[in-house]
């Protein structure tokens, strides 16, 4: 050990020549994985500290379509310093015959008990809401243009007038209301008494945020609320997590990019793996006076891995640095985009992961060249061939250790094992093929120098018979480039799939509008309408209900479907007296069509699979804050991905009978006609809400796009660093360019006829790299969306052929940086050192 860190220490004040690209590689890696930690630490940070403000409140008591009872009022009044009683709703806001579609808040004179409302002009929120004539609002500027109002104009909602008071800049408490359709619009409660907004079975949601005494325990808070009014379809929220589904995004967003910047560390270690190994053949005569001096292969082996140790401790140190300073000044450009607070800081948990996989992926690719250098002997070494046997069983054992702790940590700290174990097995499984494609392509370059095809073609014969001769440049080339076009290529597939389900798919079959709110009293009268007009070729009505799964066979649901889609918050709920005809029954029999008996409910199918639910299994619903009991008797197969009318549960009409409700409708019309309809049913029946699917569609569209965006730029890293690895093989075999170019001049080539050569040789290697590449990424895409999207998948060639073209391209560059010297070499010189 003692004279191996001496070896290893005077051979280091040698200086880093030889270990640049591990260096740049090492670094690079990490610090894409510190910045994109320290961008989700420090959302969470911001989600934490300001869990209050964006709340509204201590705490949050949540009740669907119904207010809250005078016995839950009373209980949250005697725990509470202050209660402010909010309804959101959807609704459409118009001006003459302009209307959009708004997201309604009406607010008491609490509100906010935390955070402030910004307003343009910046009056108090309670002028602006204050009736002159005309009750106030406030409206996002983003509707107000649209409808074109200015400030004192007055506009409706349902069947009342409302005055612009202000224009709204921000609400503190915008993140947690969730998805929403359209812009915000702020009025008092008390205002929407004679709207008829809000009638029985409209669909509305209550929110009571609670300013709680200093001190106050909110885990025994919530147990106890949850105790008394859980089953009665109350969901508590609290500052500890105002916002859990912002929270969810950020965390599975921010683990994805993680694993994308893994990939990076992977092409990373090939550039190491391959610095090491041209480090050791740089090494030869060193290492054979060392074994000839009586050197054992161990101290040799411990002497550069501590030069490995020392250079993965710079690398890795560089890389948090790097982490660090890169997200803290881009933290303006990220707070102004995102629209919830973001504590940006130092934190040491997403550095600590950065570093474990830097060290990781160090020592897993840098052991097994060393290991090989480990048992050449000195005889072997002096006759210019750096190259070992294979290494041995220890050493294989600690490689397979070491990555099967670097997966058990991605698994670990990602939180989502399978998403984890598949981006590891595409890793491990693209590096796989790059790597027996890199082997095909050498011997098939090997066989076509001396065929036909190269005869006469001096330029393609060179390039050809360097591919397929002894040293490891295309196996890296290939490796480094192919895999980070792998992940650019699967990105892009990804990305176009989803663009093409969203532009060409859905808009082929889905409805033009979704109406909600159509009282029962309406339905008839809205229906002919619609029916008897020519440009509606299709029209879907259901009665809609809101409520809780809250129990299955008399346990809660959330102990038996953990976080299932179907138990987390509120799900529409319909009856019908026969199956729809778009939902085939596929397990058990639906009931009679005059059945008078015990609740039953049809599930989908699908969902109830994933739960686990099977007929004759009991559930629990409470709509209304009324608990009703119903016995799974059928499956249905329900196609949610149309856009159309879908419930995953719907019960016998007997069932909710008396449980006021109203109507929803799907509409599908000419796109010419979709203004003319709106406005005729508006007019005609102004409570009613009108979604435009094709808006709901955009503002899916969009979310997608950042996604996409944000995991390009992953991809567009771990680019970069395949870029570093090429300049490093370029460097490496300089070298053996500089003695080619010497041999080809003294045999008459030419200067231009060299670099065709050169230049072949790096566009061959990269258009096969990218040509993997496309393979690699188009089975990533297909996995994807045919196992994790549920979605068809169609090869998208526009992005293919650019894969391609960068591949090309990226090597060309490379391989010419490195040209120049070995076409300004002197034959006589180079040929007379080699002697």
């Amino acid at each position: 050990m003692r004279n191996a860190a001496r070896i290893a220490r005077r051979e280091l004040r040698g200086g880093l020549r030889g270990f640049r690209v591990f260096l740049a590689c090492l670094t690079l890696g990490v610090a894409a994985i510190a910045a994109v930690g320290l961008v989700r630490a420090a959302i969470e940070a911001g989600l934490t500290d300001q869990g209050a403000v964006l709340l509204g409140g201590d705490a949050q008591m949540e009740f669907t379509y119904r207010f809250a009872t005078p016995e839950e009022k009373a209980w949250m009044e005697a725990r509470a310093e202050r209660v402010s009683e909010v309804v959101e709703f959807r609704s459409m806001a118009v001006v003459g015959e302009d209307r959009a579609l708004t997201q309604v808040k009406g607010v008491d004179g609490l509100y906010p008990l935390e955070g402030e409302v910004e307003l343009d002009p910046p009056f108090p929120l309670e002028e602006a809401l204050a009736d002159r004539g005309l009750p106030g609002a406030v409206m996002d500027r983003v509707l107000a243009d649209r409808l074109g109002l200015s400030v004192g104009e007055s506009f409706r909602l349902g069947t009342r007038n409302f005055r612009l008071g202000a224009v709204l800049v921000r609400e503190p408490d915008s993140i947690t209301g969730g998805f929403s359709f359209g812009p915000r619009t702020l009025v008092h409660s008390s205002a929407l008494t004679s709207s008829g907004l809000l009638e029985p079975g409209t669909l509305y949601e209550t929110e009571y945020r609670l300013d709680l005494p200093a001190g106050t325990d909110l885990a025994a808070a919530q147990a106890e609320a949850e105790a008394a009014f859980r089953d009665k379809g109350m969901r508590w929220s609290d500052s500890r997590r105002a916002s859990p589904g912002v929270e969810r995004f950020v965390d599975r967003t921010g683990s994805f990019l993680v694993l994308v910047g893994l990939a990076g560390l992977a092409v990373g270690g090939v550039g190491i793996s391959a610095a090491v190994r041209a480090y050791l053949e740089g090494k030869v005569a060193t290492i054979a006076t060392l074994r000839t001096l009586g050197a054992e292969g161990r101290t040799i082996f411990l002497a550069y891995l501590f030069q490995i140790g020392a250079l993965t401790a710079l690398g890795v140190a560089a890389g948090l640095l790097l982490g660090v300073l890169l997200p803290l000044a881009a933290s303006p450009f990220i707070e102004a985009s995102l629209p919830f607070p973001v504590t940006f800081g130092i934190y040491p948990a997403p550095l600590l992961e950065a570093a474990f996989y830097g060290i990781l992926t160090a020592f897993i690719f840098t052991l097994w060249p060393l290991a090989r250098a480990e048992s050449v002997r000195a005889a072997a070494l002096y006759r210019g061939t750096g190259e070992g046997g294979r290494p041995r069983w220890p050493w294989l054992a600690a490689i397979g250790g070491l990555t099967a702790l670097l997966v058990g940590g991605a698994v670990a700290f990602s939180g989502t094992a399978l998403l984890a174990l598949a981006s590891a097995g595409g890793i491990v499984g693209a590096l796989l093929i790059l790597a027996m494609a890199a082997l095909l392509l050498r011997r098939a370059a090997r066989s076509a120098a001396r065929s036909r095809l190269a005869r006469g073609r001096t330029a393609l014969r060179l390039a050809l018979a360097s591919i397929g001769g002894p040293r490891q440049e295309a196996t890296s080339v290939v490796l480094s480039l192919g895999l980070g076009l792998s992940v650019l290529a699967a990105v892009g597939q990804i990305d176009a799939n989803l663009r093409s389900a969203i532009e060409r798919d859905l808009p082929a079959r889905a409805p033009s509008y979704f109406f909600v709110d159509i009282q029962q009293d309406q339905i008839e009268g809205f229906l002919s309408t619609l029916r008897g007009d020519a440009a509606v070729s299709r029209v879907e009505a259901a009665p809609m209900l809101r409520g809780v799964l809250t129990r299955i066979n008399g346990r809660p649901a959330r102990e038996v479907a953990g976080e299932h889609w179907v138990v987390r918050g509120d799900r529409g709920i319909s009856y019908a007296a026969r199956p729809d005809e778009t939902a085939r029954v596929v397990a058990g029999t639906f009931w009679p069509e005059d059945y008078q008996g015990p609740p039953q409910v049809s599930f989908a199918a699908e969902e109830a699979a994933e739960i686990g639910l099977k007929l004759g299994d009991r559930l629990t619903v409470n709509i209304l804050g009324r608990d009703i009991e119903a016995e799974i008797t059928s499956l249905r197969e329900v196609d949610f991905s149309s856009a159309g009318m879908g419930f995953v549960m719907v019960m016998n009409p007997a069932a909710l009978a008396g449980a006021p409700h109203t109507f929803i409708a799907t509409v599908y019309a000419e796109p010419e006609a979709e203004g003319r309809i709106l406005r005729e049913l508006a007019t005609a029946y102004p409570n009613i809400t009108a979604i435009r699917v094709k808006d709901a569609i955009e503002r899916v569209s969009e979310a997608l796009s950042a996604i996409a965006t944000a995991t390009a730029w992953a991809a567009a890293a771990t680019l970069v660093t395949g870029f570093v690895v090429l300049i490093g093989a370029a460097a490496a075999g300089e070298r053996g360019r500089i003695y080619e170019a010497a041999v080809l001049k003294t045999l008459g080539a030419t200067r231009a006829r060299i670099l065709a050569s050169f230049a072949l040789r790096s566009g061959l290697l990269g258009g096969a790299a990218g040509l993997v590449a496309i393979l690699a990424g188009g089975l990533a895409g297909w996995a994807v969306m045919t196992f994790v999207m549920d979605a068809s998948y169609r090869f998208e060639p526009v992005s293919a052929l650019a894969i391609v073209v960068g591949g090309v391209l990226a090597t060309l560059l490379a391989g010419l940086l490195f040209a120049l010297r070995p076409l300004r070499s002197r034959p006589a010189q180079v040929l007379r050192a080699q002697e």
